[in-house]
């Protein structure tokens, strides 16, 4: 567990005073009270300058507070030694922070050597960590300027699991790659703590990273003030302040989709062809057909202007369209949703583990069985409202 009791942050202010400070000093983190549950994944969020990294930097004592008490499962870091207390912290930077001299191995094995095991042990053990991450052990012989950007990062993660530290702060460690890898980043994010279960505090300025990555969020405003502290759906549906409102941005109700499952909204059969019966579809003006391969997975799209091209010799790439109309069976409503309205046909296609098309999800039901929801739910607070003036 860790806790902030109280915890302030000033630096001197050469110019004088400044909005929010004491005369004297700019004030980076205010008063914070806050606990992390053991095993929790715990996002801080928050616009530039807000003191959510200079709050994480405490823990290790990277940065020491002006006042107040940081504790580590009970223990007061002021009083552990820093050196000993950073061993015990895996700590993961933008760009990963990788010592460009040394190989991918030798930076994985870095902390262990450092904490007393043999070098044959400590890259034995790396090799494992960096299968963890998923990465292929034949990267590691590489050098860290012969990897791509999300490779890196991977490397950068490996690193700090590889003492098995309780605690892992992550510093925005994913905000330097492109989208695609970063979703990839996220969620091997997620699978490895389901897996080893840590501690984990994870900065970052992304309301969607957040919600998707923690199971608390705590959302930073101006002068380091903590502004709300609690699980993502609870932020999205009732902001604390009118600050979180505005961060979290008009469509909140959106992102609260991600906590509703996909299972709530009927599943329907879904019209497939493979590619050898394409040419022999009849379909009428604004009919569509999901082509599939031999082993259901979905290859694309197709109208009936689509299958005149085919006939007219066009390939099947030419003819179809794509568009990001799969989600995960299983998953939930907001990948259901993304799915469907990003689909040419309206339709959203749920796929299996093997990426085989199992069923269909329709952009105008969700929505609609949405509202029906969204009534049901206005009913059921009204109902506690009038209950509760009755016993007034």
């Amino acid at each position: 567990m860790i806790t902030f009791d109280g915890v302030n942050k000033t630096y001197p202010d050469v110019q004088g005073r400044s909005a929010g400070s004491t005369p004297g000093h700019t004030t980076a983190v205010e008063n914070l009270d806050l606990v992390i549950e053991p095993e929790s994944f715990t996002v801080f969020v928050g616009p530039s300058g807000c003191g959510k990294t200079t709050s994480m930097r405490m823990i290790n004592r990277m940065i020491t507070p002006t006042s107040g008490v940081i504790t580590v499962d009970g223990k007061n870091i002021a009083d552990t030694d820093a050196v000993k207390l950073r061993r015990g912290i895996g700590y993961v930077i933008q760009s990963a922070g990788l010592l460009p001299h040394r190989t991918v191995v030798d930076n994985v094995a870095t902390v262990p050597v450092l904490r007393g095991q043999t070098r044959r042990a400590a890259r034995k053990e790396a090799l494992s960590v960096l299968e963890r991450v998923g990465l292929d052990p034949a990267f590691a012989s590489r050098y860290p300027a012969q990897l791509s950007g999300g490779q890196q990062q991977r490397v950068g993660v490996a690193r700090a699991l590889a003492a098995d530290p309780p605690i892992l702060l992550m510093d925005e460690p994913f905000s330097a790659v492109d989208p695609v890898v970063r979703e990839d980043l996220q969620t091997e994010m997620l699978r490895l703590q389901a897996d080893l279960k840590k501690t984990i505090v994870f900065v970052t300025h992304d309301i969607d990273e957040a919600v998707r990555l923690g199971d608390h969020i705590a959302v930073f405003g101006p002068h380091g003030r903590l502004q709300q502290y609690d699980r993502p759906q609870t932020i999205l549906a009732s902001p604390a302040t009118p600050f979180v409102a505005g961060f979290v941005g008009r469509d909140r109700g959106y992102r609260g989709l991600s906590f509703r499952s996909a299972q709530s909204v009927t599943m329907h059969p879904i019209d497939t062809a493979t590619e050898d019966e394409v040419k022999r579809l009849r379909l009428d003006r604004g009919q569509w057909v999901l082509v599939v391969s031999s082993e259901r997975r979905p290859l694309g799209w197709i109208d009936a202007t689509g299958i005149e091209k085919v006939r007219d010799g066009f390939s099947l790439d030419e003819s179809t369209a794509a568009g990001g109309s799969l989600f995960l069976e299983g998953g939930d409503l907001r990948q259901a949703l993304d799915a469907a309205i990003s689909s040419p046909s309206g339709i959203g296609v749920a796929v299996d583990s093997t990426g085989a098309a199992v069923g269909s999800v329709d952009a105008a039901e969700i929505l609609e069985h949405l509202a029906v929801q969204r009534k049901s739910e206005d009913e059921e607070r009204n109902r506690h409202h009038f209950e509760k003036d009755a016993d007034r």
